[in-house]
């Protein structure tokens, strides 16, 4: 799918690879709304599109509040007759132990990464469906693959999001909306600054794997390519993915890796 004059949304927008989704897409001269929680970033972002000469509708709302959700909806459906591309970007991630973070903060990264996602996906799909198509862009993680220690609720939540698209994906091969999902690796981004510990504080401190990761520019372009190439699944990052195909060729040996780390 060519992204020129399509309508595209874009949630988490205002920062790491959603910010680099909105710029890419301002690229290929797309016809934007944008989502997140800060409400003055996203209207920087469109003065910025729109000084290009391009579309830009701003839906600020949290994932976490359904009623918020509904009514973005609602309203995105009003002003647009179709959605061809969303891209669900939003989410949270977490550096706390099992056996230290409350249930509240594990409901909480579920709610944010998991059901906000499908609750946008169950009111837009009537119209993807009714308009005969549209794509679903998924940002999930690597760990939506396997399990790490301090992220247990975060993987849990991609591992939620995995099955729940790869179910929808098989379910819309007729009506033409097609998935694609997403596992960054180590991307250069604030995802481990603003991590929640177990008191529900951001983490403040950036992974160095992170800090040395791939930029997210390069990660929204190498999306944007697999959006134009129709791929159903891609894993973005440097050697950090190759933990993937360890898991499921030599699962020992991923152990193995897995408990050296130190959790603390």
């Amino acid at each position: 799918m060519q992204l020129t004059h399509k309508v595209v949304w874009i949630t988490g927008a205002t920062s790491g690879i959603g910010e680099a989704m909105f710029k890419a897409c301002c690229d290929e001269k797309a016809r934007l709304i944008i989502s997140g929680r800060n409400a003055d970033k996203l209207r920087l972002l469109q003065t910025e599109a729109r000084t290009k000469g391009l579309e830009c509708a701003v839906f600020p709302f949290e994932l976490t509040d359904p009623e918020g959700i509904a009514k973005s909806c609602q309203e995105v459906l009003r002003q647009f007759d179709r959605i061809d591309v969303l891209v669900h970007n939003g989410g949270v991630s977490q550096r706390a132990l099992v056996t230290e973070a409350p249930i509240a903060l594990d409901r909480h990264i579920m709610e944010t990464n998991f059901f906000g996602a499908v609750a946008i996906t169950k009111a837009i799909l009537p119209r993807m469906v009714a308009q005969g198509g549209g794509k679903l862009v998924v940002i999930s993680s690597i760990v939506g693959k396997f399990g790490f220690p301090l992220r247990s609720a975060y993987a849990a939540s991609k591992h939620a999001l995995q099955g729940f698209f790869d179910s929808l994906r098989a379910e819309m091969v007729r009506e033409n909306v097609s998935v694609l999902m997403v596992c960054p690796g180590k991307i250069a981004t604030n995802i481990s600054k603003n991590a929640l510990t177990k008191d529900g504080t951001a983490y403040n401190i950036s992974d160095k794997g992170h800090i040395n990761g791939m930029t997210a520019d390069r990660c929204a372009q190498i999306i944007v390519k697999a959006i134009r190439k129709e791929k159903k699944e891609i894993f973005v990052g440097g050697k950090e993915v190759l933990m993937v195909y360890i898991k499921r060729f030599i699962p020992g040996l991923f152990f193995k890796i897995v408990s050296k780390v130190n959790p603390t």
